[in-house]
């Protein structure tokens, strides 16, 4: 690891204009994430802010009868709170699947929304990866490939997004909420926080230099039943080859968004107007632009048994 100076922030501002001014800077909070890759020298900031004293701790009601997460709310306290469970059980379902309990005790909410991929050549700073080293290539596209995504990559990166919470956050329309460095404040609804790769696959969100994530918040519960099911390579702490997160109403309607397919959690509202017609029908929607590999053409089918079991367990 690189040596690096260390500041604690004083209130939300002040942490945004402390990265601003030094380009190579980072916030930093439970850590989970950041201190591995800066061990492997992935990530290599100068300066590191910490903003674990900022009390954007609290899950607070909203006047429209939704919750507001703060930015510093660890997983396990999400997951457990009980409004969460009664009405965002898609929520809680989905951070329970994402990681081990001494990772959930220490990571937040917008760390979790700001988790890098676990791509194999991302890692592996041996090889080419346009994400780490923009402009070198990508070794993933025609090496190994079975993790990595079937939809939404470019000729650049087929990097998938790894978080369990995100796509539980996709499902629920929440909106995140940031400062700026000179105190202004923004709404970024949680379909445009995430990018797709396109030319430019180290651009990952669209938050801007030194621009912080405050807080999420959720709109009034949709009802219904609300399910998270992950498919992975072993019982716990491996990232989902293929993840759905649904809301499902009595009538059969509902929302529907996928992990472990894309480099963003996957959703499009057109597909949902199939879910009456049941799985198949939905699937089809979804993936209609899927460019799969060799390795990974499996998640295709996998994507629809796993959305037909999520039908089925809402039907009861």
């Amino acid at each position: 690891m690189r040596p690096f100076t260390y500041e604690r922030a004083s209130s939300p501002a002040a942490a945004a204009e402390a990265v601003r001014r030094t380009p190579d800077a980072r916030f930093i909070a439970g850590g989970t994430n950041l201190l591995d890759l800066m061990k492997l020298e992935i990530e290599t900031p100068v300066h590191l802010v910490d903003v674990n004293g900022l009390k954007l701790d609290s899950v607070e009601p909203t006047p429209e009868g939704g919750l507001r997460i703060g930015a510093l709310v660890r997983n396990t306290d999400l997951a457990a709170d009980p409004r969460v469970r009664r009405d965002y059980g898609v929520l809680s379902r989905a951070l329970l699947a994402g990681a081990s309990g001494q990772l959930r005790n220490k990571a937040t909410t917008a760390g979790n929304l700001l988790q890098r991929t676990r791509c194999p050549y991302f890692y592996d700073t041996n090889q080419p990866c346009n994400k780490r080293r923009p402009g070198s290539g990508c070794a993933a596209i025609g090496g190994f490939s079975r993790q990595l995504a079937v939809i939404g990559g470019s000729d650049t990166c087929i990097a998938t997004h790894p978080s369990d919470m995100a796509v539980a956050m996709r499902v629920l329309d929440a909106t995140v909420e940031t400062v700026k460095p000179d105190g202004a404040t923004r709404i970024i609804p949680i379909v445009d926080f995430h990018r797709l790769p396109d030319d430019t696959p180290h651009i990952e969100t669209a938050l801007e230099h030194g621009e912080l994530i405050t807080a999420v918040t959720l709109p009034k519960p949709a009802g219904g039943a609300q399910i998270y099911r992950k498919v992975r390579d072993r019982a716990s702490y491996a990232f989902a080859l293929v993840s759905v997160a649904a809301i499902v109403q009595p009538d059969g309607s509902g929302r529907v968004a996928l992990g472990g397919v894309a480099p963003k959690p996957w959703r499009a509202e057109d597909a949902e107007a199939e879910m009456p017609r049941g799985a198949k029908a939905v699937a089809a929607r979804l993936l209609a632009d899927a460019k799969p590999t060799h390795d990974n053409a499996f998640k295709l089918p996998l994507v629809e048994r796993t959305l037909g079991a999520v039908l089925a367990e809402a039907k009861g």
